[in-house]
């Protein structure tokens, strides 16, 4: 399979691109950056803003991941949202994998950004990806978008190949990165959920 991952040099973006290549699957790794890649990754330097670059990079690749993840400061709101909107209208007959934020899972009904004790330091890039999700359940039929949701806290760890799935609501506290990359590799070599959000949780 021919997966394109845009953020390839991020903490998340790098690690779905090196399982991808250890799947045995063609990576190509797209950064604003150019930074180093994942041993394997074919690298194209470029922006998601870009639709002309965006539009390339569907057509020659059968599974499209965004891992750009949206400024802290929340400075580059429309930025991201933009990227994400982007991706979408140049997708053609690819697939789009989002990784998404945790801000905008439910507990008891009720957004984890919109609870008393939600980190203030987390808050602005929790509501840019929770209006991402919003984008792209808005959107028309066509477009074969999934976003994956981290459990709340998500950082470097061990790939243990066991992981717990939800779609609303946490599934659990904690994700390592390599099991957030193994379960979104899952989804894109064996769909299930389509035109949804699911969560994983290690």
């Amino acid at each position: 399979m021919r997966i394109a991952v845009y953020g390839a040099t991020g903490m998340v973006g790098s690690r779905i691109a090196a399982e991808a290549v250890a799947r045995g699957h063609e990576v190509t790794g797209v950064s604003r950056s150019g930074g180093e890649l994942p041993e394997g990754v074919k690298p194209e330097q470029g922006d998601a803003l870009d639709a002309d670059l965006a539009r390339r990079v569907a057509a020659s690749h059968d599974v499209v991941v965004s891992a750009v993840g949206p400024s802290r400061t929340g400075a580059d709101e429309g930025r991201f949202v933009q990227a994400v909107r982007t991706l979408v209208e140049t997708l053609g007959d690819s697939r789009l994998v989002v990784v998404g934020g945790a801000g905008s899972l439910l507990v008891d009904g009720v957004r984890l950004v919109d609870g008393p004790d939600f980190p203030e330091a987390y808050k602005s890039e929790s509501l840019i990806g929770a209006d991402s999700l919003a984008y792209l359940r808005g959107l028309p039929e066509g477009p074969d978008w999934t976003y994956l949701s981290p459990a709340p806290v998500i950082a470097p760890g061990e790939r243990t190949g066991s992981y717990r799935l939800g779609l609303e609501s946490p599934a659990g506290d904690f994700v390592s990165a390599e099991d957030y990359a193994a379960a979104l590799l899952d989804e894109v070599e064996t769909p299930q959920h389509s035109r949804k959000r699911f969560t994983v949780a290690s």
